[in-house]
């Protein structure tokens, strides 16, 4: 099976994030082909990048930095759930891939980004070039979920029929990506 961890990137109050993710984990959960795990970014509460080592030598001091690391390292791939601010990526979200370095390293990465008229799309653009220094491969395949308060009732999300086939396509293409880069996780 492959090890799937979907973060949940943005940590407010009130984020559309929390029943995006639910929605998408039940997605993955319902595969076969996937053994999922939330990470919530706001459970973790992670502080800025203060190690006093730089993260290719895995020496960290942080008690948060060690617990995202272990939860991080056993993943085959990611999905990120995750809105933009400012058209960027949430600072939560780039702090944590900023914290550590070999843990990512040859993963795919899949986007459900959510928004208002981008639906997200501008953060996931401005992020790829920063995962591709971890050696981390961002599938093209992803969810792009435009105005997404209006999808979600009652703490519910209720995607549209788009929505879904862009989930089940991002789910194959995660599978196939972890399986092509198994070889390189195995170095």
């Amino acid at each position: 099976m492959i090890d799937l961890r979907i973060i949940i990137g943005s940590v407010r109050e009130g984020r559309a994030g929390l029943p995006v993710a639910r929605w998408f984990e039940g997605m993955a959960e319902a595969d076969p082909r996937f053994d999922v795990t939330v990470i919530d970014l706001a459970d973790l509460a992670l502080p800025p990048v203060s190690e006093l080592e730089l993260p290719g030598t895995r020496k960290y001091d942080n008690d948060r930095t060690k617990q995202l690391s272990a939860l991080v390292e056993p993943a085959d791939a990611y999905a990120q759930v995750a809105p933009e601010y400012k058209a960027r990526p949430p600072p939560a979200l780039k702090n944590a891939f900023d914290l550590l370095y070999h843990e990512w390293r040859y993963k795919p990465v899949g986007f459900v980004s959510y928004g208002g008229v981008s639906g997200g799309m501008r953060g996931v653009q401005a992020l790829k070039p920063n995962l591709l220094q971890f050696s981390m491969m961002p599938v093209p395949e992803g969810v792009v979920i435009p105005f997404v308060g209006s999808m979600i009732e009652d703490g519910v999300f209720h995607p549209t029929e788009p929505v879904e086939q862009g989930a089940a396509s991002l789910l194959d293409s995660l599978a196939r990506w972890a399986e092509a880069l198994r070889v390189l996780r195995e170095d």
